[in-house]
């Protein structure tokens, strides 16, 4: 049994256990088959692989053969089975939100994610003490990244201007002082820098993001008290309780950031991708502000990741100073009374 196979089985008997009956059990095989071929076929991708476009594509596909009702049902056939594999770590986000989102006639009218101010948010930090939780949030809200890429992250990744490094940063920051790297090549059950990886970096080129004075305090502070791992490649993030010195998990991130919503009111069960503050929010809330503040979506764009490098090249032979300038110029300030 394939990779593949077995995610979507080991759903089918998730969904059984919650009652589902046999006919309804193989309504989601078939329809799960079919966009498991599709992807294959069209883009050379598994479902574990597969983004919001993959799933809009697959959904156009859908609505050339089938009834608005049926679809309505297979998207939400769909739907179920991210939300299952972000549940399990097999996926950082449900690209089928966005797709539902957009085919719902009320879209507009309705704001797609809770407004949350800079105030509010840094209101919302203030009450993260544990150094681990912060320096993981802080990340996620200063760079963008995905839950996913957080958890890959090493040791090498990072190059701080500080006595603390002991280690020696990969080649591509070496020259680089304060500055993360986001690889572009680490893919979920692929080996890569020497370790098979349990999570994807979903991005289109790699990306050199700088630190800030913020983000760079926040890590020295969780690196004071990062437990010793015997793990050859030196994740920059480990487990300081159940998983003592192994590397963090999406589940681990997502379970973080769900209690400290939840504690401040942002998380309810049930409460969905419009109410809910989640890792992806974090992305969502940088996205946002960064571009508002730097009117340039070519800068945003490029630390997200969602830039390849020919579209990079056509900018300037400046682009990495571009990008640092622009970046700590505009990057918000998460520090409870700042006024920036």
């Amino acid at each position: 049994m394939s990779e593949v196979s077995e995610s979507i089985e080991y759903f089918l008997e998730d969904i059984e256990h919650h009652g589902r009956n046999e006919r309804t059990t193989s309504a989601y095989r078939r329809v799960l088959l079919e966009f498991e071929a599709y992807l294959d076929e069209e883009f050379g991708k598994s479902p574990t692989e597969a983004g919001y476009r993959d799933c809009m594509s697959f959904t156009h596909e859908l609505r050339s053969q089938y009834s608005e009702s049926t679809v309505a049902s297979y998207t939400s056939y769909l739907n179920r089975f991210y939300g299952y594999l972000v549940r399990v770590g097999h996926h950082d986000e449900n690209p089928m939100e966005l797709v539902l989102e957009e085919m719902s006639e009320s879209i507009e009218s309705n704001p797609s994610r809770r407004d949350i101010s800079l105030a509010e948010m840094r209101d919302f930090i203030a009450a993260v003490r544990h150094p681990l939780h912060r320096a993981i949030v802080i990340t996620l809200l200063k760079t963008g990244i995905r839950s996913g890429e957080l958890c890959n992250l090493d040791l090498i990744d990072i190059n701080l201007d500080h006595e603390v490094m002991w280690w020696n940063p990969r080649a591509q920051i070496a020259k680089q002082p304060d500055s993360l790297y986001i690889s572009a090549k680490h893919a979920y059950g692929n080996e890569s820098d020497g370790i098979v990886r349990t999570a994807s970096n979903k991005r289109k080129r790699e990306t050199i993001i700088p630190i800030d004075d913020e983000l760079k305090n926040a890590l020295l502070q969780w690196l004071s008290i990062r437990p010793d791992t015997q793990s050859t490649v030196q994740p920059l993030f480990v487990g300081t309780v159940e998983q003592w010195g192994k590397r963090i998990t999406i589940d681990i991130v997502h379970h973080t950031v769900e209690k400290y919503a939840r504690n401040h009111g942002w998380f309810r069960t049930g409460g969905g991708a419009t109410e809910n503050v989640t890792p992806h929010y974090f992305r969502h809330f940088f996205t946002t502000h960064l571009r508002d503040r730097t009117g340039d979506r070519g800068v945003v764009k490029y630390l997200r990741g969602d830039v390849a490098s020919d579209v990079i090249d056509t900018y300037t032979h400046n682009w990495g100073d571009r990008i640092r300038e622009t970046y700590l110029e505009n990057i918000y300030s998460l520090q409870t009374g700042s006024p920036y």
